[in-house]
């Protein structure tokens, strides 16, 4: 699947406007709207940046490069950006549950 497919499919699973994608990333509606129909080639690595994070997916996964978009992997880093968010404490926590989760699984 392209760029172009990938960014459509991702907007409109989102229940986006060109304009609001637009805006969340600083970007054109016109810009956007020429890269989901795959006439705007090479765009910046940068707005490609923008692009997953606005979309809460990997850069590889939004260029192509990972076959599988519903991998753990894609999972795990939707997981981490979620982390991100939270305040030190609230991390705190979140590692004390995993580890408690491991510790029980592991039968300690």
């Amino acid at each position: 699947m392209s760029l172009a497919m990938r960014l459509q499919n991702l907007r409109t699973a989102k229940r986006q406007s060109l304009q609001t994608v637009a805006d969340a990333i600083g970007a054109s509606k016109a810009h956007i709207w020429e890269l989901e129909k795959g006439t705007a080639k090479n765009p910046s690595i940068e707005l490609v940046r923008k692009l997953a994070d606005h979309f809460e997916v990997s850069i590889a996964s939004l260029v192509g490069e990972k076959p599988d978009e519903d991998s753990d992997d894609e999972h795990l880093l939707v997981m981490y950006r979620d982390l991100k968010s939270l305040d030190h404490q609230d991390r705190l926590v979140l590692g004390d549950i995993i580890k408690g989760m491991q510790n029980r699984r592991s039968g300690r």
